[in-house]
């Protein structure tokens, strides 16, 4: 009995059966009866052996090939190790083989190749080493081969284009290298191709992949790729998913992939695209993903991505999109996922984004979007994620949308949202994270706050919030990082903070609070980093912080606190900074306390200079300033008496005191002070002694550059143009002319930014700022990035100017002035930005005009970067400035 003792072979090597999942297999029984044993039942020999899914550890049995007659075998998803038996190899009539979620080790047994009548072979997800199998070819009959989830080398074999009935092939993450073999587009009958994922292949995607005409699904997704995206694939009409991400794909979006009608799944993030979404992509009706992320895609986001009827996730983050958001997104009644963050998108967002009610995740970061949040958002309720912080939405938060039930994460900061808190009742007991940081919110924060019964991040710093903080804040019991600084708070420190025991993070300076530091604030056992800097607190400061061994990083300065600051416990490590600015403290880290007199005035350091010898410097230094002062200008006017330029007035027939001839004896090369848009400027020294500038036009008094048509003149003129034929255009051109000597029309639109800039600011590209400092790299180091610093730098001639339009020429101006030629718009794009003024919030009475101060302007708060949430990529999104 052969088979018999083949299966006891089996079970005896296996060392785990935890769930006795075999325990059938005894000899009291007939072995055809055992679990996962099937027989033939006229001639009793077995036929299949599936022992799949039963928690089994341990090494299979070499015996297994004395099952001569079976069919099929199958010990998947099990913890079985070692090799595999070649001795499987002895049952010629398997058909099917699953071996797959096993730690099956070593080499692909050659020997399985012998088996004529195999087609299904699955080793997926194993601990396989060695070569791709070339071998593998003799297996003609497969028609499913997944060596998926190995550590298989080499290269596919070009032999594998002989499984000519081969419907089911993957190879992905492996370790396999080389490039994709052409004769794969010999497995006519393949419906499904996996060959992404930790391959590193060379090249790009084989064109005869065309061939495959039943391909429905087709992954190729982080293995390596370049080159462009075949036309080739516009053949395979039954494909519903395309998945090219995570390689190195460039060129544009080839419009042929718009004849793929049956598509339902593209993702093609993360690669190099450019140009614009093909018009053809609006036949793609069938299309519920669309993952175009992480490229350099440019253009707008065309109205028709808004009308594919079955669309469900749209992400489009961090490409160069300009212009709106499609107004009709979100009318398919489908829509669950959105993010184009990290665009420089503009106007208004759609109102109908949850149509359907179906909306999950909505993201607009770093972006130009303006107007206010759209209010059905507060009636969303399949709502979990909001992320739409650092744009210039105005208006005040939706009614409801702090009541949606599913929603966990609320991300509105760096706007210009005005109104209150909303005070409502109810309130989304889900909600984790709220971040309203850097935007105009005023008013008192309501009792309701303490309704917040998931909030793990409160986030309200950057407003102008008053009044006191309510005593139900002490509600908020997964609190973990509480930041309220810079508001207008006022009154005491409430001790009930302290009944928030998850808090490590509280930050309530730049507010107005007063009163004493509440001892209670001492229970916070996992506290790390307190801030109350920059309020009016008085009295001493607990000595029971120093048993906080937590604590980290703690700031007290500019209060009115008064005693001895503690010395042991964590006091022994924090900065000296911690506590200026408090008159009335004294203590290691300040200056000695005197007996019944606090405020004393701070001894001199050992080691200092005395008073009178300061004296005596400071004297000495002013004398020889002054000194220093009167040589330079004494100097500074003589030269000036030598050089300085009169005003030369020329009237009709005046008689000059000089002659042609004179003026051509100029004309010589050590003469040349310059050379302007029209021609070269000589110095030239007139027989009485007159010195005047003299400017040689070019031919036909054509310029040797124009700002705007550059590129036109230098492709004109021939590529031998060197840089000082424009040297008389310094400060409008593009920085890549510096090392490519190539224009084309992004130089353009870059001179076009600078003289923007030249209207904004009211200032020259170049000559103001300082040696090798133009008008753009001054802008940026002025601005850094901050919206509410932009109101530093305009042209103070402009008083009446609404605010808003001045703001947006200067956002246009920095698109147009950015480092990278791609990421320019067009002049195209830049016609549609200007025409897109922003509405001024509606809350204001009139338009906001230059001569605003920052707390009453439009322009918000300093920008922070907007949290981000792992799980949502997110990058973090580029200030206002970061080109």
């Amino acid at each position: 009995m052969p088979e018999y003792n083949a299966l006891l072979s089996i079970k005896a090597a296996i060392n785990d059966d935890t769930q006795s999942a075999l325990a059938s297999w005894d000899a009291s029984t007939g072995y055809c009866a055992w679990r996962g044993v099937t027989c033939d039942p006229s001639r009793r020999h077995v036929t299949a052996l599936d022992i799949s899914n039963l928690g089994l550890s341990g090494t299979l049995s070499s015996d297994v090939g004395h099952l001569r007659y079976l069919r099929n075998l199958s010990v998947a998803a099990n913890s079985f190790s070692g090799p595999i038996p070649v001795e499987i190899s002895h049952s010629p009539n398997l058909r099917y083989l699953n071996l797959s979620n096993n730690g099956f080790n070593s080499s692909f047994p050659i020997q399985l190749s012998r088996l004529k009548n195999l087609q299904v072979l699955d080793l997926y997800n194993n601990n396989m080493t060695g070569e791709f199998p070339a071998q593998l070819s003799l297996l003609i009959t497969l028609r499913h081969l997944n060596f998926g989830g190995n550590f298989f080398t080499g290269q596919i074999p070009p032999a594998i284009g002989t499984f000519s009935n081969l419907e089911y092939l993957s190879v992905s993450g492996n370790e396999l290298t080389g490039y994709i073999p052409g004769e794969i587009g010999n497995l006519t009958e393949l419906k499904e191709l996996y060959i992404g994922y930790f391959n590193n292949f060379s090249g790009g995607i084989p064109k005869e992949i065309g061939n495959l005409s039943e391909l429905i699904r087709f992954d190729a997704a982080s293995c390596g790729l370049s080159g462009e995206i075949p036309v080739e694939l516009s053949k395979l009409q039954n494909l519903d998913t395309l998945f090219l991400q995570v390689n190195g794909l460039s060129g544009s979006l080839t419009k042929e992939l718009g004849k793929l009608r049956s598509l339902k799944s593209m993702d093609l993030s993360n690669n190099m695209l450019s140009g614009e979404i093909p018009p053809s992509f609006a036949e793609l009706r069938n299309l519920t993903l669309l993952n175009l992320f992480r490229n350099k895609l440019t253009g707008s986001i065309p109205d028709f991505i808004g009308e594919l009827p079955e669309l469900e996730v749209l992400q489009l983050w961090e490409n160069n999109f300009t212009g709106s958001v499609p107004q009709n997104l979100g009318t398919n009644g489908n829509l669950k996922e959105v993010d184009v963050s990290s665009n420089k998108l503009t106007g208004i967002l759609p109102p109908n984004l949850c149509n359907g009610n179906k909306l999950q995740k909505i993201i607009t970061l770093g972006n130009f979007l303006f107007g206010p949040i759209p209010e059905s958002l507060g009636q969303c309720e399949s709502l979990s994620r909001v992320r739409m912080g650092d744009n210039y939405l105005n208006g005040s938060i939706p009614k409801g949308l702090f009541s949606l039930p599913k929603l966990t994460q609320l991300e509105l900061q760096d706007n210009l949202l005005s109104g209150t808190f909303p005070g409502t009742e109810k309130l989304s007991k889900s909600l984790g994270l709220i971040c309203l940081s850097n935007n105009h919110l005023n008013g008192q924060l309501p009792s309701s706050i303490g309704n917040f019964a998931g909030v793990q991040k409160l986030l309200l710093d950057g407003n102008k919030f008053s009044g006191s903080i309510p005593s139900e804040i002490g509600n908020l019991q997964q609190l973990s990082k509480m930041d309220l600084s810079n508001n207008n708070f006022s009154g005491p420190i409430l001790p009930e903070i302290s009944k928030c025991k998850l808090l490590t993070y509280v930050d309530l300076s730049r507010n107005q609070f007063s009163s004493e530091i509440p001892t209670e604030i001492t229970g916070m056992r996992i506290l790390n980093y307190l801030n109350l800097s920059r309020n009016h607190l008085a009295g001493s400061i607990p000595a029971s912080i120093a048993s906080m061994q937590s604590l980290t990083s703690v700031d007290f300065s500019y209060n009115n606190l008064s005693g001895l600051v503690p010395s042991t416990g964590q006091f022994s490590y924090f900065n000296y900074t911690s506590f200026l600015g408090n008159p009335n403290l004294c203590g290691p880290y300040l200056w000695p306390c005197k007996e019944g007199n606090i405020g004393v005035q701070r001894p001199p350091k050992k080691g200092t200079l005395s008073p009178s010898m300061k004296l005596v410097l400071v004297l000495g230094l002013l004398v020889f300033s002054i000194a220093f002062a009167v040589v330079a200008i004494i100097k500074a006017r003589s030269l000036k008496k030598t050089t300085e330029a009169r005003a030369w007035k020329l009237t009709s027939f005046q008689r000059l005191d000089f002659t042609c001839n004179d003026i051509l004896d100029c004309l010589k090369e050590d003469n040349i002070i310059g050379k302007g848009g029209a021609g070269i400027v000589y110095k030239g020294a007139m027989p009485n002694g007159e010195q005047v500038a003299v400017k040689r036009l070019a031919s036909m008094s054509r310029a040797h550059v124009a700002d705007f048509g550059l590129a036109k003149f230098l492709q004109d003129s021939g590529a031998s143009e060197s840089m000082s034929a424009i040297a008389g255009s310094y400060g409008y051109i593009a920085p890549e002319y510096a090392y490519t000597l190539k224009v084309d029309e992004k130089s353009d639109v870059y001179s076009f930014g600078v003289v923007l800039l030249e209207l904004v600011t009211g200032k020259k590209p170049v000559g103001e700022f300082g040696d090798g400092i133009d008008i753009v790299q001054w802008v940026k180091k002025m601005t850094d990035g901050k919206k509410d610093e932009v109101l530093k730098i305009l042209d103070s001639r402009l008083p009446t100017v609404p605010l808003h339009e001045v703001m947006h020429v200067f956002y246009v101006a920095m698109l147009c002035v950015e480092e990278q030629a791609l990421d320019r718009p067009t002049m195209r794009e830049v016609v549609q930005l200007l025409t897109e003024l922003p509405k001024p919030a509606s809350s204001n009475s009139g338009d906001s005009t230059v001569s605003e101060s920052p707390a009453t302007s439009n322009l918000a708060s300093p920008a922070t970067p907007p949290t981000k949430n792992s799980e949502d990529h997110q990058p973090e999104s580029p200030d206002l400035l970061s080109i």
